[in-house]
């Protein structure tokens, strides 16, 4: 049999043209990078070099390399208790977090995120006039209308910032793209990046893609704006968009989910993908959450029933706690 795994080994790295070093036998197919197309290739050249027939459904009933060796190595009745054709992993299976990326006010990765949290610095600053005039809408009375009455948040810098033509994306489109859109897809092309995973090995594989996200202050801000509805506006500024224009982007063919359970959204993301990956509906999954602060009205809304801090301090569990303070990323 290790004959054959070897085999399958160069022969699989040959056709979706990655180094044979980076193969590893327990690895599901799409891991790699083999979608529909290659999988035809690899089980006919696997038929003339076993000078027999291999249906070209045993890629996906044995979709590793070693559960395709134990299965041809064997008889038939063998295999099938092995390694049955619908066999998922059982739901106690481990999670490994492979990659890692995120922007926070004053931390652009995680390795600044967390020099902040040892240092003990607060992000928190006034509200800035790219963003609203804040003594306009600032009053600590909670009874007027219209009015917030926290002065601060956790704002990110140069949000505007976004290079459309590196993930083929049109000027005329990009205006158009909640900001929450933008980060979440350079948030998962880094992530990428920092689990050493190339754009064409993930391209055509069962990758799952869950974002939480809340608020749609974009969209909101536009529409004051009295901005033209083009034909890019819908996709630009559904939220339903931020995990599709991922998927889409990264030709991602595993669930792709944004979801809405308010202050526990990434949370819930997190542990759906986990779930996903353990149901054998992705071979890989990105999860996380994305949360922008555009528009006023959200702040309004927040502050009107007391979920805003008026000391802009975060007291967590103890009795000094007065509300939260809103914060990006």
């Amino acid at each position: 049999m290790s004959a054959l795994i070897e085999w399958l080994t160069r022969e699989l790295a040959q056709i979706v043209d990655i180094d044979q070093e980076a193969i590893t036998t327990h690895e599901p197919f799409s891991h790699f990078g083999l979608d529909s197309a290659k999988a035809v290739t690899l089980l006919s050249r696997l038929g003339e070099y076993l000078d027999r027939k291999i249906p070209v459904t045993l890629a996906w009933q044995f979709p590793t390399i070693e559960a395709l060796a134990n299965h041809l190595s064997g008889t038939a009745e063998a295999a099938s208790r092995k390694s049955p054709a619908h066999s998922f992993p059982a739901f106690n299976q481990p999670i490994a977090v492979i990659g890692m990326a995120c922007r926070f006010p004053g931390a652009a990765n995680p390795a600044a995120f967390w020099d902040l949290l040892r240092s003990g610095r607060s992000a928190f600053r006034e509200i800035t006039s790219d963003r609203w005039d804040i003594n306009a809408w600032y009053d600590p009375d909670l009874g007027r209308p219209g009015r917030m009455n926290a002065r601060m948040a956790g704002l990110l810098d140069r949000v505007d910032d976004f290079d459309p033509s590196f993930f083929g994306i049109s000027p005329r489109e990009a205006i158009q793209m909640d900001p929450q859109q933008r980060l979440a897809l350079e948030l998962s092309w880094e992530a990428l990046e920092d689990a050493g995973l190339r754009p064409d090995v993930v391209r055509g594989s069962r990758t799952g893609l869950f974002v939480g996200i809340v608020w749609h202050d974009y969209e909101t801000s536009a529409r004051k704006a009295g901005s033209e509805i083009t034909v890019h506006s819908g996709t630009g500024q559904a939220l339903s968009i931020v995990a599709n224009r991922i998927s889409y982007a990264l030709g991602l063919h595993g669930p792709s989910i944004a979801l809405d359970t308010a202050c526990s959204s990434s949370l819930v993301s997190v542990h759906l993908a986990c779930r996903s990956l353990q149901a054998g509906d992705a071979t890989l999954a990105l999860a996380g959450g994305v949360n922008m602060i555009i528009d006023p009205d959200t702040m309004v809304t927040l502050s009107k029933f007391g979920g805003l801090s008026p000391t802009s301090q975060l007291c967590a569990f103890d009795a000094r706690a007065n509300g939260f303070v809103r914060g990006e990323g």
